[in-house]
């Protein structure tokens, strides 16, 4: 990597910065899925943070990081749904004027989520390149600040302290296994537990439909992917064609990425309800899916992030119930 990649001072002074504004999530053992493995396996419960998933500590490093006159000017950003929660989120309680524009991809309640916070939501075209445009035009003519769902320092960084976290809670940890959009979370989680630990290994998980940054580590360099419909729906998007911080952190730190299909991520959505007790989206079961494919393995506890758990509920229901859900049959 070169010298003007994230570090892990980044990181800890981020985890100073938010320490009052998220939550410390828990840590619980999985008996079923430690069967399936062989060894350990521990799920970070990241669902449970406040707006229902990881998104809320990047967001808020950036926010607490904006200057005065970028406050007064308010911030703007494009999300598939739990970015723009958690920029909602941390601009309403720093007083600061926020837009989110979003596909028509994403589901409605996630927009609702959204605009529960005081944003404003726009909906432009049929993916995060077409929201972008209007966030482009916003920051050119209003001279709001663009906060990115991953691609950005303070971002990154505040990702950066679920590393540090995890192996405070896990320290024995052998493996990590993280869901990977943009690369934000994975890369600032790899940063800060491989500066501590070395020989940790970190996976990333994705679904098979759109996964933008798996088909970006395969080209050697960031490219155009098609976003599609998926049950991991916080998951799609492109990494963006003039990515700066997390294509090559993820290519440096990241050990592997996976994909699983779509009736696996239901299946661990089933799992996490029925065995674990936990609600949780589609996004943030990958990992859960990783597992029970036996996609993953490792020699000591493997400590598997679900990092979301902001799923429409009817969805869900008809999910765990065992009704055959097909998302993409109109993608």
């Amino acid at each position: 990597m070169t010298g003007d990649m994230v570090d892990l001072d980044e990181v800890t002074a981020a985890r100073v910065r938010i320490r009052d504004r998220v939550r410390i999530t828990p840590v619980e053992a999985s008996e079923r899925l430690s069967a399936r493995a062989g060894v350990p396996v521990i799920l970070k419960l990241e669902h449970q943070q406040r707006t229902g998933s990881f998104k809320l500590r990047g967001a808020t490093n950036a926010v607490l990081g904006l200057t005065q006159e970028q406050r007064e000017r308010g911030v703007v950003g494009v999300s598939t749904g739990n970015h723009g929660r958690g920029l909602a989120s941390a601009a309403h309680d720093a007083g600061v004027h926020c837009i989110i524009c979003m596909s028509n991809l994403v589901p409605q309640n996630k927009i609702d989520g959204i605009k529960s916070h005081g944003a404003e939501v726009r909906i432009v075209g049929s993916s995060q390149d077409d929201a972008q445009v209007e966030v482009d035009r916003l920051v050119k003519e209003d001279g709001m600040t663009m906060l990115p769902p991953f691609d950005h320092r303070n971002i990154i960084a505040g990702q950066g302290t679920l590393g540090l976290e995890i192996l405070e809670q896990v320290p024995e940890a052998e493996t990590i296994v993280v869901p990977v959009s943009g690369g934000g979370l994975v890369s600032g989680l790899a940063l800060a537990a491989k500066a501590q630990r070395p020989e940790v290994r970190v996976i990333g998980v994705s679904m098979e439909r759109g996964a933008a940054m798996y088909e970006c580590q395969k080209a050697g360099r960031p490219i155009h992917v098609e976003e599609c419909a998926t049950l991991a729906d916080s998951l799609g998007g492109g990494i963006g064609l003039d990515n700066v911080y997390t294509f090559p952190m993820v290519r440096d730190l990241v050990d592997d990425l996976v994909l699983v299909s779509e009736g696996q991520i239901a299946q661990a959505i089933r799992h996490a309800y029925w065995h674990e007790r936990q609600i949780v989206e589609g996004s943030g079961s990958v990992g859960i899916a990783a597992i029970e494919a036996g996609l993953v393995t490792g020699e000591g506890p493997i400590v598997v992030l679900t990092s979301g758990g902001n799923i429409d509920m009817g969805l869900h229901h008809r999910i765990v119930s065992g009704e055959d859900v097909d998302v993409t049959a109109e993608s």
